[in-house]
């Protein structure tokens, strides 16, 4: 079911380690089925976190404008992506590695609690990976528990390892 009342602007955060080349690129498409994809960051490769015995991760960041709600975007668009992407769930280690997986980390300047996920994302203020594209995506953007502006909260923490892929990319079509 789909909101009609207002456009929403959900800010994704995306990794892969499972052919990241192919999965990051084709799930940035496939958000435009759910709106209007407004922007899109640089992709940056990473080092595992928790698991650390498996590849490193490519990450980016998407900033989506949609009719759908937060709840209907991670039901609907998120787990369908997620799905045809291959991805499988490990309930014994969330931090295994994975075809695609694409979290709300935004949406709007709302505090919400969305399929057992809090937006925003408490890991932005933590994890390089997220904060970065995120930044690029909207510098000035006001964190809405934090106070901090995006750009000052990825500057305050430093790349920390971050590597820019330019031999991926994704696009805003």
């Amino acid at each position: 079911m789909m909101s009609e009342s207002m456009s929403h602007r959900a800010y994704l955060a995306l990794g892969s380690n499972i052919a990241p080349e192919f999965n990051l690129p084709n799930a940035a498409e496939r958000l435009a089925d759910y709106g209007i994809i407004i922007g899109v960051s640089a992709v940056w490769e990473s080092r595992p976190v928790g698991e650390t015995n498996q590849a490193n991760f490519l990450n980016a960041a998407v900033l989506l404008e949609t009719p759908l709600s937060a709840a209907e975007l991670k039901r609907v668009a998120i787990a369908g992506i997620e799905q045809s992407l291959g991805r499988v769930r490990d309930p014994q280690n969330k931090n295994a590695a994975r075809t695609i997986d694409i979290d709300i980390a935004l949406f709007n300047q709302d505090v919400l609690h969305v399929g057992g996920n809090r937006i925003p994302d408490p890991e932005i203020l933590t994890r390089p990976f997220l904060a970065v594209p995120l930044a690029e995506l909207h510098p000035e953007y006001v964190h809405p528990t934090d106070g901090r502006t995006l750009r000052a909260i990825a500057v305050g923490m430093g790349d920390r390892g971050l590597i820019a892929r330019t031999d991926v990319r994704l696009t805003a079509s």
